[in-house]
């Protein structure tokens, strides 16, 4: 009898033993199963998460102006968007009343690329923006006029001595107001610039609230077409500069590619805008509200292609710096090569046949 207990004494340890034994292995199985189904799903959120960065796109937000021709047939053509989209770019095209609204969002991080006259860039770097030129244009003095109103008196710009004439400040027609009144013999003082932007001096000069207006196309145009206003003097004789590319230095650091692709595909439309004056007025009419017949006698105003910055064109901007600073407009001194290229980086990024039009 005593054996007979012991043997089922250890036969019941035994029992035991085994359920224990079945327990943690089963447990084991449970906790290696989960852990490796957390891997799998950790593994495959990264890889969700490295695929979804490959595949985003990142956004160059270029400047959209109605009156910038080539600019224009760009966007309305979509090959940049093509171009871009290997390099994983795509293209917003914010718009803005004039150059220096266009740098003040460059410096806020709103914009990457602008066009703009001489003056906006200087005024820019005055106020501290680590901008870039990129690329230069022709000068297309004849796209930019001396408005009066249509019974203006007015027959030079010497009889607008004492009288109000609106422009946006540290514009082209800011800078062309100076060069013109100079021309006349008149003092800076003798005429006195009202700084609106381009909207409110339309209504004004449309109110008749105003002697003067220099503007650029499209106002133009429309102002003859409304009868509201006459082209007093046009830039042709005055203007000595060209317009600006420009980006901030942080975004040409960062895409060089980007701005390379942007200045040979911008190259190529202002070609084409100059070959096909039919085909353009044709594709711009929806953008500018201008007939077509009217938009082939405004684009004749302007002169095509790019330009490469050279020494000629950047001794230029410095003067034109040392005017705005001499006017006292400016707050300090600027050195415009800090925004200019070496002529290296200028050869990696320019357009080739540009580049031979040195």
């Amino acid at each position: 009898m005593q054996g007979w207990k012991k043997k089922f004494k250890s036969w019941i340890g035994l029992r035991k033993s085994r359920r224990y034994l079945l327990f943690v292995v089963g447990y084991c199985l449970v906790i290696y199963t989960t852990l490796v189904s957390c891997n799998t799903q950790h593994n495959t959120t990264q890889q969700q998460i490295a695929s979804s960065n490959s595949t985003a796109e990142h956004v160059v937000r270029i400047v959209r102006a109605k009156q910038l021709v080539s600019l224009a047939v760009l966007e309305k053509q979509g090959i940049l968007e093509k171009k871009l989209a290997p390099l994983g770019f795509k293209i917003e095209w914010p718009e803005f009343a004039a150059g220096p609204q266009q740098l003040e969002a460059l410096n806020a991080g709103g914009l990457d690329i602008a066009l703009t006259a001489e003056s906006p860039p200087v005024f820019s770097q005055a106020a501290g923006t680590d901008l870039v030129y990129l690329s230069a244009t022709p000068h297309s003095g004849k796209s930019i006029s001396l408005l009066v109103p249509v019974n203006s008196p007015v027959k030079s710009v010497a009889d607008l001595k004492e009288k109000k004439v609106a422009c946006q400040k540290a514009s082209i027609g800011h800078y062309l107001l100076v060069k013109a009144v100079e021309a006349a013999g008149l003092k800076q003082s003798d005429v006195t610039p009202v700084f609106l932007p381009p909207p409110d001096a339309n209504v004004a000069f449309s109110q008749e609230k105003l002697d003067g207006w220099f503007i650029w196309e499209p106002f133009v145009t429309r102002a003859e077409q409304q009868k509201v206003g006459r082209v007093l003097i046009d830039g042709e004789k005055l203007r000595d500069t060209g317009n600006f590319y420009s980006t901030s230095r942080q975004f040409f650091q960062a895409h060089p590619d980007v701005i390379k692709v942007f200045l040979e595909e911008l190259q190529k439309a202002e070609l084409w805008s100059k070959d096909h004056p039919q085909e353009m007025a044709e594709l711009l009419t929806s953008v500018t509200q201008v007939d077509v017949p009217t938009l082939k006698i405004m684009h004749d105003k302007y002169d095509y292609g790019l330009r490469p910055i050279t020494e000629e064109i950047i001794n230029k901007q410095q003067q034109v710096a040392d005017l705005w600073y001499n006017l006292k407009l400016l707050p300090k001194k600027v050195n415009v090569r800090d925004g200019f290229l070496t002529s290296e980086q200028y050869a990696e990024i320019t357009p080739k046949d540009v580049l031979a039009t040195r």
